[in-house]
């Protein structure tokens, strides 16, 4: 499968048109045309539904756009790894993380690390435990920062310092936020706005839901989450009040929104992992050797 031809058909994937693709492609319609229909012979499915107006992914061609973005996306990271001198160091680093205020230490890796060799590059990665495992299974990303519970067996890993603190995230005029901390017995009757992973009850130690306990049972779950982002407009709209990590969202005192804290204290651990026995790159390699110098290694 050519590299050029997935390039095309990314192209026309994210246009919704062969037209629109030539003009970015700088390459004639009826080359992109047969390039193709050559690719959807060798796939041995069509990729797209076409009208007179647009052309869109079949379900064989969704799944295909995903698979060549990863494509590309390694072969693009083969060539910058190759690419660097043998003087200088010029690579690029993958991070997936989930939402936590602890990225404050790995920004602090990163600019140190930038003064030694600022020809690194950092591509950041957002998503939920299952996202970010999911990466670097696949070799996606080179390290994954993960909130506690995670399953840590299949990794080499660091524990961060910081810890990230769980609270109630609520409108400001909610009679909640008079309180200095919020009680079990508080969540009673009201809409919650949970984690998913905090639902997930296959997983493994987890530090809320053992706060919670039996109450989770008789919590009125309005909805799930899996980023606070999107979370924290439904609590701004008034949909209920989520069980969130502090720091995440905006509760100035301009803000709607404000967070107070679980009591009693209710925190959980932040690792940075990555595959046993990963060949890195020479960028990769720098970045870990900065890791243990300022975390503490296990």
């Amino acid at each position: 499968m050519d590299l050029r031809v997935l390039k095309y058909f990314l192209t026309v994937a994210r246009e919704g048109s062969i037209t629109k693709a030539t003009n970015i492609l700088h390459v004639t319609q009826p080359t992109i045309s047969r390039q193709l229909m050559d690719l959807e012979a060798e796939i041995g499915h069509k990729l797209f539904k076409r009208s007179s107006h647009n052309i869109k992914l079949t379900d064989a061609g969704i799944l295909l756009k995903k698979r060549a973005e990863e494509i590309l996306d390694m072969a693009e990271r083969i060539r910058s790894e190759f690419s660097q001198g043998d003087e200088e160091i010029i690579g690029d680093v993958y991070i997936g993380s989930g939402e936590t205020y602890a990225m404050k230490e790995i920004a602090g890796v990163v600019r140190n690390l930038k003064k030694k060799y600022p020809h690194i590059r950092y591509h950041l990665f957002s998503g939920n435990a299952d996202d970010v495992t999911e990466k670097l299974d696949r070799k996606l990303i080179d390290f994954g920062l993960l909130i506690q519970p995670a399953d840590l067996s299949k990794y080499d890993h660091l524990t961060l310092s910081q810890k990230d603190r769980w609270g109630l995230l609520m409108r400001r005029d909610n009679p909640l936020s008079q309180k200095s901390c919020i009680h079990r017995k508080d969540l009673l009757g009201i809409p919650l706005l949970v984690s998913r992973q905090v639902m997930n009850r296959s997983g493994g130690k987890n530090e809320l839901k053992e706060w919670l306990g039996t109450d989770l049972e008789k919590c009125d779950i309005a909805a799930t989450y899996n980023l606070i982002y999107n979370a924290s407009i439904l609590v701004r709209e008034g949909v209920g009040c989520a069980l969130s990590l502090d720091k995440l969202s905006d509760t100035s005192k301009d803000s709607e929104l404000c967070f107070k804290p679980l009591s009693p204290r209710v925190e959980s651990t932040l690792n940075i992992v990555w595959e046993k026995g990963r060949n890195f790159s020479e960028a990769a390699n720098k970045f870990l050797e900065e890791l243990r110098n300022n975390l503490s290694y296990k």
